[in-house]
């Protein structure tokens, strides 16, 4: 029997989020495996993969809240904004940084901010990927992105940085698309220095935590074992983001039947609601974007026995 569910996976440094998945695949013998976003192979930290069903809730744990923690380097930038790549402006300079000029920088960089996608990253212009021009060297105008910084946090405790290269670190909490590293070039910018990310680390995705996660090694093990199902979360597990409400008789045949239904009360503030059958979910519907007052089905999960994922 295929699995079915989603495995919080720590995704060690030296291998694409696509070299997880592929792995997975040989290890579970199942097609049905995908990543709820990216990470670029020198950061380690929580990928939660979607097997079977629960695929189909892989984009909502992908727009969910993540959480990282980042070592910043101040006083060389490089091409592609992390360690990864050369060094393209370099400040030699004997640096002094207290602990209040650092705070009251990352305080700047809280709430709504503006980024420039780094060249060397996945995003397309003109129905090409920015990397693609940078391997070329090619340069192409970005796109400015609002993105969304719930916090960011200083965890080292020193009062002053002081020498030609400082570094230090800090914990992001961030919604969709946030670049970590373009992040670190611009509390450089703020600080008036070149800067770098050298080091990323996620240590949250949505309502994964580094403590669920199991490494590639261990989840070979545990399917050798045949309890893969012992590590896997419900596809309900994913859109815990949303509210769930229990299908009433009344509104029955019409989600079964994926109708376009009167707006049930909780879309006025959310954008889902999931709809449950036994427990488990059934529907995502949203507010009709054509039908005022309307809900429509967003996507259908299926009538599951009850003791199914």
């Amino acid at each position: 029997m295929e699995p079915n569910g989603i495995l919080p996976l720590w995704k060690e440094p030296g291998m694409t989020s696509h070299d997880c998945v592929f792995r997975l695949r040989k290890i579970l013998r199942t097609k049905k495996v995908g990543h709820t976003g990216t990470l670029d192979p020198q950061v380690d930290g929580v990928l939660p993969i979607c097997l079977g069903r629960s695929t189909k809730v892989a984009e909502y744990i992908t727009d969910q809240g993540k959480t990282y923690e980042a070592e910043v380097l101040i006083g060389a930038s490089t091409e592609t904004e992390d360690a990864e790549g050369a060094v393209v402006e370099q400040d030699l300079s004997d640096k002094m940084i207290t602990r209040k000029q650092l705070e009251e920088v990352l305080q700047s960089l809280t709430g709504d901010i503006e980024q420039i996608p780094p060249m060397y990253s996945a995003v397309k212009v003109n129905g090409r990927k920015l990397y693609e021009y940078a391997r070329k060297g090619e340069s192409v105008e970005r796109p400015v992105r609002t993105v969304h910084i719930d916090s960011i946090e200083l965890l080292d405790e020193a009062d002053t940085w002081e020498g030609q290269n400082i570094r230090f670190r800090i914990r992001i909490r961030c919604g969709k698309g946030t670049y970590i590293r373009t992040l670190a070039v611009q509390i450089g910018e703020a600080l008036g220095y070149p800067a770098h990310m050298s080091q990323l680390t996620r240590t949250q995705s949505g309502s994964f935590t580094k403590e669920q996660c199991v490494t590639l090694a261990e989840v070979e093990e545990i399917a050798q074992n045949g309890d893969i199902g012992s590590i896997l979360q419900p596809l309900a597990y994913g859109l815990s983001a949303f509210p769930f409400e229990e299908i009433t008789p009344d509104l029955l045949f019409g989600i079964k039947n994926g109708q376009v239904l009167e707006a049930h009360p909780v879309l006025k503030t959310e954008p889902f609601v999931v709809f449950t059958y036994h427990g488990k979910p059934a529907a995502l519907y949203k507010r009709h974007p054509e039908k005022p007052g309307k809900m429509k089905p967003e996507k259908m999960f299926g009538f599951p026995p009850t003791d199914e994922v």
